[in-house]
């Protein structure tokens, strides 16, 4: 029998606290990421409770930046890389493990003034950047990991990404069977990536090394396709608003009411769930910020499709209910009309792009590689969290005020910062 759609536990109207601090033998910087979690379903809201219409500095169509780089496009000038340069050596030279890296051990002065605005123009702006010029072929995979972390420290938190504790992650094919989606991370591939978002708040990449053809990168504003939503497929986006979507997940409870929640809630996890966990959670596509006497509530959306179609041996054997009609139809039109609005670029190397995941989602075409003994496409990642303590988004998710919030924790699996995929 598939579980049921409402709770029986007690409501929990506001998120809390739900770690306790972790050894810094295992987790230098002394925050643990808290992992994916359910909504807190008492929080989440119908249908008639969103807005007609989004507008604001979020809200954006590709024909604003697609003739004006200058809007969205930095390019790194010679005092910026020297203050890089000079923040990654000293760090280097102090010995402290990259997992350890924080905005006070890699110091940064008239860069961090800037970096500041970005941070803003990422969360409450039109939510994404690209930066050039970054010299890593120059500084090669050590330092450039520490540099693009270093500034990634001004932007937020680094998480975990997978299972294995990656906090540096890195996109590269290693040969992985794309349609094994129950099992393979389509990162691990060269497969194309639909639109989605990922288990952070900022997402960064940086380009590496570039693929013989494709791997280009689209992005869309979920304010825009939202509007697009309520002019055309109100029946879908209602149906992206309800909380019926059996997802993959990979969570990691602390506390025994939250060990409890994850028992009525589905998303795939791939294998990557602590221990007594399910393997998935019920969840909504698109949400409403927790309410506030100070600001009104924007609109949230938490997307990736091949987490809702990864879960047939769970449907197939009657533990939850297969996607709908109106579930498919849902998807796809999501899928088309971020392909219809998208804006497109091509990462170059040396190009960094962060990206918000409340309210952008970003895809990636297909690719080929060069032959060997040719680089592989390669781009290292970052999911960076942004607790609601410090200007983050108020989420419906019970670890909303963790500084180390959403991201991939197993257990107690330590952070690792690996040079190169794994």
């Amino acid at each position: 029998m598939a579980p049921a759609l409402t709770s029986t536990i007690a409501p929990q109207t506001t998120p809390i606290s739900i770690q306790n601090p972790p050894s810094k033998n295992l987790f230098p910087d002394g925050l643990r990421t808290s992992g994916q979690h359910p909504p807190l379903y008492e929080l989440l809201e119908s249908y008639d409770a969103f807005p007609t219409k989004i507008s604001g500095p979020t809200l954006w169509q590709a024909d604003d930046y697609t003739s004006h780089p200058e809007r969205w496009i930095h390019r790194f000038s010679p005092a910026e890389i020297d203050e890089m340069n000079i923040a990654a050596d000293h760090f280097l030279a102090s010995g402290v493990p990259l997992t350890g890296i924080t905005k006070e051990n890699f110091r940064l002065y008239s860069l961090a003034t800037f970096l500041t605005s970005v941070r803003a123009e990422l969360l409450n702006g039109k939510g994404f950047i690209l930066f050039k010029g970054f010299p890593v072929e120059e500084w090669g995979l050590r330092k450039s990991a520490v540099a693009y972390m270093g500034v990634g420290t001004y932007l937020g938190y680094f998480v975990s990404q997978n299972g294995r504790g990656h906090v540096l992650g890195h996109v590269k094919d290693l040969g992985e069977d794309a349609t094994q989606i129950d099992k393979v991370r389509i990162y691990r591939t060269n497969a194309r990536q639909f639109f989605h978002t990922d288990d952070s708040d900022i997402v960064g990449l940086l380009c590496v090394a570039r693929a013989l053809e494709g791997g280009e990168s689209d992005i869309v504003s979920a304010h825009h396709v939202y509007n697009v939503l309520q002019r055309e497929h109100p029946d879908v986006l209602r149906t992206l608003i309800e909380p019926i979507w059996y997802l993959y997940a990979k969570i990691n409870v602390h506390l025994l009411f939250l060990t409890k929640l994850t028992k009525i809630c589905h998303s795939d996890r791939k294998g990557e769930q602590s221990t007594s966990q399910e393997p998935y959670i019920r969840t909504s596509v698109i949400y409403l910020e927790r309410p506030s006497l100070s600001s009104e509530s924007r609109v949230y959306i938490k997307w990736d499709p091949y987490f809702i179609r990864s879960l047939t041996r769970f449907s197939d054997t009657g533990l939850i209910p297969p996607l709908s009609a109106a579930q498919n139809h849902a998807a796809a039109i999501l899928e088309e009309i971020c392909v219809r609005e998208s804006l497109h670029m091509v990462l170059e190397v040396g190009d960094i792009q962060f990206l918000s995941n409340e309210h952008v989602l970003h895809a990636r075409t297909a690719y080929t590689d060069h032959p060997p003994p040719a680089p592989r496409r390669h781009l290292m990642r970052l999911w960076l969290a942004t607790p609601e303590s410090e200007g983050g988004w108020r989420l419906p998710f019970a670890d909303s005020l963790e500084k180390k919030r959403g991201g991939i924790q197993v257990d107690d699996v330590p952070p690792v910062a690996p040079l190169d995929a794994e």
